[in-house]
């Protein structure tokens, strides 16, 4: 017979109208019963167990089978017989005539087919179960959990500051979904963070955008949602499509989703207020990293200041509505509180505004915004007048701002923002210089754009030391080393320890001090970067990570922290001491933020100049001090102040 198959001419037997047989019928359905895994074949095997019993018991009984000298078994005697002699081959060796023997043989020989079968069936099972673990494909079961979702460098920091956040409850699970091998990912977790207290971690494999395997880690009744971006080109889109994911699976719990998701582009914002509304709170990661960049390289020690500030291990950013200052002025406010610091006011339609005219009035319904050491440390004090010593506060002149000049070694896509922030702040007449590995017809730096200062770009390896000596870097005032994005992270931070290393022994060599701000990427290598000053380098992710972590616990934050590193507005300044109080005797605090207050500006701390090099001492950053404790200033101890400039 042939038929035309595939094109082509089959030559054989075609079963055409064929009736099927019962064999064919009995084998489809034992081959769709052993295809059902390993629960089903073990109940089959015990139902035939069970059977093989029966009927042998039946069958001793029926036939009068019995050890030689015994009376006829009855059928519950030969069930326990047989069950015995089928679970122990052992058993058949004290048994006695040759018919009894040979019958309880041939039941021994059926029980070693059915038990090492079983024993099989369960060991393949355990060790398919134990593989379907491994792959982290379990469902999670838990409420009120934090739930991370994708893989980054930034998952290290994320994790240890939750772990701080959460110390003082009794049990806080973390659960992290991600496309990363189960056991790879727990083992890097492990060496990395270590045993964390009151914490459990907990790891599952899969894409963050699935909505079936978000419903494995329980999306719907977790307390808030963590979305990382890996900063790859498509990552916005990926990040996009997580939240469409998360957004449509019904919320288990009457609050709504709190979710935060890092962005890269602000195109991207505008399509997830359409999707979150007000469940999505975005950090722009890149244009953060820019203007923290700009901040910190033209203000030593302000690196410092924002990692103290947004970490969980010191004090930390608070909202509380205050009764009784209800119609006081925030100048008022900043009096009001020993053990705590005002920065700001949030107002009732939920905007942000930190340092306020000192004659702003607190109305209903607004909250004021803190520095404390905890919610519950937050207390109005007994002020007195007579705390402040009006004699040794002084209004040093503002000096005119001067023309500064900044160098950028390395390149990535940050280069022209960092420039155009950089812009908002300095003074006119001064420059921007640009090195990196590209030849110059390459690079646009959008000077024409530009009010105040002057960009220029110049072709060289900054990880080369005759670039480097070539530069005459006794001329600027400010140096930024950037990351390669086209390099591992490893390699990336490894090439940007060589140019640090080279730029502080040359400013040794020439006793130079500029300041230098080291943009890194993996929080691991902070310690091999901490071989120069300190305060020299500022690590992008790990910053990220820890605003990620702030929002993440309240999510009022993410306003204040938009609004901290607008160029608009207050921000962080560190100011001579001598500008404010005398320093030839002790004075408290309260003096202190008197002293800023007249000025238009509020004291949240101060930087021991002494300790700069002291790990053990913050590097002399106090934030939040107790106002009615003596502090011996040195002239060159600085004042961290929220101020306009």
């Amino acid at each position: 017979m042939q038929k035309l198959i595939n094109g082509k001419r089959f030559r054989g037997k075609v079963n055409s109208g064929r009736v099927n047989s019962f064999a064919d019928r009995l084998r489809y359905k034992f081959d769709n019963f052993m295809s059902k895994g390993t629960i089903a074949l073990v109940g089959g095997l015990a139902l035939v167990c069970f059977a093989f019993i029966l009927v042998m018991a039946f069958l001793v009984n029926l036939v009068g089978i019995a050890p030689e000298g015994s009376d006829r078994l009855s059928v519950p005697e030969a069930i326990w017989g047989v069950l015995m002699r089928t679970l122990d081959s052992g058993t058949v060796g004290g048994d006695t005539g040759w018919f009894f023997r040979l019958t309880m043989l041939f039941v021994t020989f059926g029980g070693i087919f059915v038990v090492s079968t079983l024993i099989g069936l369960l060991s393949s099972g355990i060790d398919a179960k134990l593989e379907d673990l491994r792959k982290g494909r379990s469902r999670v079961i838990e409420t009120d959990h934090i739930v991370i979702l994708g893989w980054s460098l930034q998952i290290f920091t994320l994790i240890s500051e939750l772990a701080l956040a959460n110390s003082n409850r009794s049990d806080t699970c973390i659960v992290i979904l991600s496309e990363e091998d189960k056991v790879q990912a727990e083992t890097a977790l492990q060496d990395t963070l270590g045993k964390l207290p009151r914490i459990r971690l907990v790891y599952r494999t899969g894409s963050p955008s699935n909505m079936a395997d978000l419903g494995i880690v329980s999306i719907q009744t977790a307390r808030s949602i963590i979305v990382l971006n890996p900063a790859n080109e498509h990552s916005d889109a990926q990040v996009v499509k997580t939240l469409l994911a998360i957004t449509n699976i019904p919320r288990s719990l009457p609050q709504p989703y709190h979710i935060v998701a890092q962005v890269q582009t602000s195109k991207t914002l505008d399509v997830i207020k359409l999707i979150g509304h007000h469940e999505v709170e975005s950090l722009m990661t890149n244009d953060l990293i820019s203007r923290i960049v700009v901040q910190t390289c033209r203000q030593s020690g302000l690196s410092i200041v924002y990692m103290d500030l947004l970490n969980f291990s010191g004090d930390e950013i608070y909202f509380k509505a205050e009764p009784m200052l209800q119609g006081k002025t925030y100048g008022d406010a900043l009096l009001s509180y020993n053990n705590s610091t005002v920065i700001g006011m949030r107002r009732s339609d939920g905007t942000i505004q930190l340092n306020p005219p000192s004659i702003t009035r607190l109305q209903v319904d607004e909250q004021l915004i803190f520095i404390s050491e905890d919610d519950d440390t937050i207390h109005l004090s007994s002020y007195s007048e007579s705390w402040i010593d009006h004699q040794v506060i002084q209004q040093a002149e503002r000096k005119p701002a001067e023309a500064e000049h900044t160098l950028i070694l390395g390149w990535n896509n940050r280069v022209s923002h960092i420039i155009q922030q950089l812009d908002q702040y300095v003074a006119p007449g001064s420059t921007v210089t640009v090195v990196a590995g590209f030849p110059a017809a390459e690079v646009d730096l959008s000077a024409e754009a530009l009010q105040q200062q002057m960009a220029q770009y110049q072709q060289g390896e900054p990880t080369d030391r005759q670039v480097l000596e070539n530069l005459h870097l006794s001329k600027y005032d400010h140096i930024i080393v950037l990351c390669s994005p086209d390099l591992e992270p490893e390699q990336s931070d490894a090439q940007t320890l060589m140019t640090l290393l080279h730029l502080r022994d040359i400013a040794n060599r020439d006793d130079h001090d500029y300041q230098i701000v080291t943009e890194m990427l993996d929080v691991r290598n902070q310690t091999l970067a901490q071989v120069a000053r300190p305060d020299d380098f500022v690590i992008s992710e790990q910053i990220i990570s820890l605003m990620m972590a702030q929002v993440s616990e309240q999510k009022n934050i993410n306003a204040l922290l938009t609004d901290l590193f607008n160029p608009e507005g207050s921000e962080i300044y560190l100011k001579p001491v001598q500008d404010y109080v005398k320093s030839d005797r002790p004075v408290n605090f309260y003096t202190v933020v008197e002293a800023a207050r007249r000025r238009g500006e509020s004291a949240i701390g101060y930087r021991r100049k002494a300790d700069a090099n002291n790990m053990g001492r913050s590097y002399g950053v106090v934030l939040n001090p107790q106002k009615d404790q003596l502090i011996e200033f040195k002239p060159q101890d600085i004042i961290i102040l929220l101020a306009d400039s």
